[in-house]
């Protein structure tokens, strides 16, 4: 939270292109999952640098697929 950027939910919808509402970032914070906030007064704020490790923890990994050979033993 060094650099002090904050979204606010409706800016967080429009980050995730409203796949995640603001509904859903509510009912999230009510059940203490989902991204870091800060409340200040009736405020919330995310912070940009807890967004992006909570993208960073949700990122799932694909293996690289594996690459055949061909007859004369090159890969292709």
């Amino acid at each position: 939270m060094s650099d002090g950027k904050f979204l606010t939910a409706e800016e967080v919808a429009e980050r995730y292109r409203g796949e995640v509402s603001i509904g859903t970032l509510r009912n999230w914070r009510a059940m203490k999952i989902g991204p870091s906030f800060v409340k200040i007064g009736k405020a919330v704020l995310y912070p940009i640098v807890e967004l992006d490790a909570w993208d960073e923890a949700n990122k799932i990994r694909c293996r690289a697929a594996r690459r055949l050979k061909g007859s004369d033993g090159e890969q292709t």
